[in-house]
């Protein structure tokens, strides 16, 4: 039988890999009922050929390891172009995310707004992925704060002039196993922001932090030291003009 491109009508092209008796016409120029039947799953599985409806294998086949690298769904953007810039209708409604989080098994807090609500739906399922881990924390914890989070494992090596204080950045043997440290930067010590930090990210570790684990969290406002906390953004932030 012909390829797809030359049969009369419209039928799969997987019939393509089955045996010549499931190719046969039952009526001459007229697909036959496997081959349309075969269509709906060439549309989910690869797609009809036509760009703008890529396949679930398209897809699937787009995912890189958020551990070595971004994230990217090939195709996703045809049908959802995440983005503070899109017009209002061009993107979902407020009211529709609650809806949208329960696709990807999401609770949304009361207390998120409404970017910080579509930042999580976006990230939520790489995030999975990194789930327990350092990295998985640092974002978790960085979404729903919005500041500069650092885990800290508390394993690192013995290094001059990088790890070679004791008691400060170094710990001699007999340390606590299965200990690490969250360390969030806080643009300003308000007590009421300190207060609503510590106790949306002390929830958020203690749901994702393997079980064996315990830690311990500190809020700290970087003042500039040169050699300690001076890079911008990273270790140190600017405060904003006084009213």
């Amino acid at each position: 039988m012909a390829a797809n491109d030359e049969r009369p009508g419209q039928a799969s092209r997987y019939l393509d890999y089955l045996p010549a008796v499931y190719q046969q016409d039952a009526v001459a120029g007229q697909p036959n009922l496997l081959g349309r039947f075969l269509l709906a799953f060439e549309q989910v599985l690869t797609g009809l050929g036509d760009e703008n409806e890529p396949g679930l294998e398209e897809i699937l086949d787009g995912i890189i390891d958020p551990v070595g690298g971004a994230t990217k769904l090939v195709g996703v953007q045809r049908h959802f172009d995440p983005g503070p810039n899109l017009p209002d209708r061009h993107r979902a409604p407020a009211e529709f995310l609650e809806w949208l989080s329960g696709w990807v098994a999401l609770s949304l807090r009361a207390d998120l707004d409404e970017v910080q609500q579509r930042d999580f739906i976006a990230q939520a399922v790489s995030l999975y992925r990194l789930r327990g881990t350092r990295q998985g924390l640092e974002k978790l914890v960085g979404i729903y704060t919005r500041l500069g989070v650092t885990v800290d494992e508390l394993n690192t090596p013995f290094q001059i002039g990088i790890h070679s204080t004791i008691g400060v950045d170094t710990l001699l043997d007999g340390g606590a196993p299965h200990f690490f440290r969250v360390l969030v930067h806080v643009p300003i010590p308000d007590p009421e922001q300190l207060r609503r930090y510590r106790e949306v990210a002390e929830a958020i570790i203690d749901i994702e932090k393997p079980a064996h684990t315990y830690y311990e969290l500190d809020l700290e406002t970087p003042q500039l030291q040169i050699g300690i906390h001076s890079t911008i953004g990273v270790d140190t932030l600017l405060a904003p003009a006084s009213s």
